[in-house]
């Protein structure tokens, strides 16, 4: 089996391609002074060059899974998920409160697509 990893760090690879699965490490904001909404945006670009240098894209996206350090900005992440989405491919998605590494940050996002044949 042949393992692919994208935007190696110290700790992590922000990609892992392997099993026919392109598994996304939790993606934060470049900018962590943007509001949720605005964080939201970073990331889901982030993602979007992530599954393009895996070779796939957002519709291939199965899952995400939406971190938020308040449950109260889900509206804000809503909006900026809503533009983003592509209506005819949605994953399945849970969102969840959990205090992040950095408290300036608001989202972290997650999750796992189907890799190119």
């Amino acid at each position: 089996m042949t393992i692919r990893r994208i935007a190696e760090e110290e700790r992590l690879s922000g990609a892992v391609v392997g099993g026919g699965l392109v598994w996304l490490a939790g993606q934060v904001a470049d900018d962590p002074s943007a509001d949720a909404e605005g964080q939201t945006a970073d990331i889901l670009r982030q993602i979007d060059a992530l599954l393009a240098e895996a070779g796939t894209d957002k519709r291939a996206l199965l899952s995400a899974t939406v971190v938020l350090a308040d449950i109260r900005d889900a509206p804000a992440m809503n909006r900026a998920w809503d533009a983003w989405l592509d209506r005819g491919h949605k994953p399945a998605r849970m969102t969840i409160q959990a205090q992040l590494v950095d408290p300036r940050w608001k989202v972290e996002i997650t999750g796992v697509a189907l890799a190119p044949r």
